[in-house]
C-alpha cells in the first residue's frame, strides 16, 4: 500500500533511507518535497559531484536509469539517483522495462537511494509492476485535496511552521488560491517572514503579504448572501466584474456551488445542533453559524433554484449556454437571481 507523504518526510529527517522511492500523483506538492529533501540531504556536498545524478525520464530508458542505480558510490558509503518527470520514461511500460526495473525493485543496490518523480497520474495498481513497487519500494501517492480540505491543511502548515491562523483567515487563502498546495506554501511562507513566531496571521496580514482584499473576496460575498446583505454583495460583485484578471469567475461560481450545496444538506440534516452539522458538513465548527443563517434566510425550494442558477451561470461562463455574456455579467446575474 502507499505511504503517506507526511510519514516519509519524518523518516527522512531521522535520516532513515530507502533503497528506492516511487513518488506518484495528481498533487505535485509532496512529490517535489520528499525529492528535493533527498537530493539536498542524502549526501554532504563534497560527495554531491561524483555521486547525485539527476535524470530526466525523456532522456532515459530503463536500462540507463538502472545501470546508474547499479554503479557502487565513490568515497562516501551512499549514491543518489533522481529520475524527475518520470511519467516520460520512453519504455516504462514495456515489457522488457517492466523486467529489468521488477528484477531490481526487489534486490535493489542498498548503497543507491533511487528516486522516481511521476507526476501528474498514477500507476494501474492492477498490474504487476505496480504491485512490486508497493512491495518492495517506499510507494507514495499524493492526491489532491478537496477545496473543504484546503483549510485544514492550511492550518496544519502554519502551525507547524509555530505560527497561528484562524479559521477565517484559512478559509479567505483557501478561496483565493485554490488547492494549489506549492502556492499557497509559497505565500505563507513570504507572509511568514515578516513576523516573530508564535505571531496569528489575520485577514489584515493576508491583504498586505498575499494581496487578497479582506472585504472583497469570494468568502465576504458568501457572508454578504447569507445575511441577504444586497448593498455589500453588489458592491463586491461590481469590484469583481471590474477586476476580471484576479478574480476569475469559475473559482467563484465553484465556491458558490459549494456553499449552497452545503446548505441543501444542512435543510435535510436531522440534527441542526452546532456538532451536528459539523459533522454533516464536514466544516469547521467556526462555520456552522453560517450555514444556520442561510438556512433561516433561504428555505429548501429557493435553495434547490439558486443551486440551478449556479449550474447555468457555471454553463455560461464556460461558453456553452451563452458567449457574449461578460463574467461580470454573468457574476451580476446570478448575484442578483440568488437575492431576488
Amino acid at each position: 500500500m502507499p505511504v503517506a507523504p507526511e510519514s516519509v518526510l519524518k523518516d527522512l529527517k531521522s535520516n532513515k533511507y530507502a533503497p528506492v522511492y516511487f513518488l506518484q500523483g495528481e498533487e505535485p506538492y509532496y512529490i517535489d518535497k520528499i525529492s528535493d529533501y533527498i537530493e539536498a540531504n542524502a549526501l554532504k556536498e563534497h560527495e554531491k559531484g561524483f555521486n547525485q545524478i539527476i535524470m530526466y525520464g525523456q532522456d532515459a530508458p530503463m536500462s540507463v536509469i538502472l545501470n546508474n542505480a547499479r554503479r557502487y558510490p565513490m568515497m562516501s558509503e551512499r549514491q543518489v539517483v533522481i529520475v524527475k518527470e518520470a511519467q516520460n520514461i520512453p519504455d516504462f511500460t514495456k515489457e522488457n522495462a517492466e523486467k529489468m526495473f521488477g528484477a531490481y525493485v526487489s534486490n535493489p543496490l542498498p548503497s543507491t537511494i533511487l528516486v522516481f518523480n511521476y507526476k501528474f497520474k498514477k500507476l494501474d495498481a492492477r498490474k504487476s509492476q505496480t504491485k512490486q513497487i508497493e512491495k518492495f519500494a517506499v510507494c507514495v501517492e499524493s492526491k489532491k485535496l478537496y477545496d473543504n480540505q484546503v483549510p485544514d491543511w492550511v492550518t496544519k502548515y502554519v502551525n507547524d511552521k509555530g505560527f497561528k491562523v484562524s479559521p477565517k483567515t484559512t478559509l479567505l487563502i483557501s478561496d483565493f488560491i485554490g488547492n494549489n498546495l506549492e502556492r499557497i506554501s509559497n505565500e505563507i511562507d513570504k507572509l511568514l517572514i515578516n513576523l516573530n513566531p508564535g505571531e496569528e496571521i489575520t485577514p489584515d496580514l493576508v491583504q498586505k503579504y498575499i494581496g487578497i482584499s479582506k472585504e472583497f473576496n469570494v468568502f465576504e460575498l458568501q457572508k454578504a448572501l447569507t445575511t441577504k446583505d444586497i448593498v455589500k454583495a453588489n458592491q463586491i460583485i461590481n469590484y469583481f466584474a471590474a477586476n476580471p484578471k484576479n478574480n476569475p469567475v469559475i473559482p467563484i461560481i465553484s465556491s458558490l456551488f459549494s456553499y449552497f450545496t452545503k446548505l441543501l444538506l444542512a435543510h435535510h440534516s436531522k440534527d441542526k445542533s452546532e456538532k451536528g452539522l459539523a459533522l454533516a458538513l464536514s466544516v469547521n465548527p467556526f462555520f456552522v453559524k453560517d450555514y444556520l443563517a442561510g438556512v433561516r434566510n433561504y428555505p429548501l425550494v429557493k435553495v434547490i433554484s439558486i443551486i440551478h442558477f449556479i449550474k447555468t451561470a457555471d454553463l455560461q461562463s464556460k461558453g456553452v449556454e451563452s458567449t457574449s455574456i461578460s463574467e461580470g455579467e454573468i457574476m451580476k446575474e446570478l448575484v442578483y437571481k440568488i437575492l431576488h
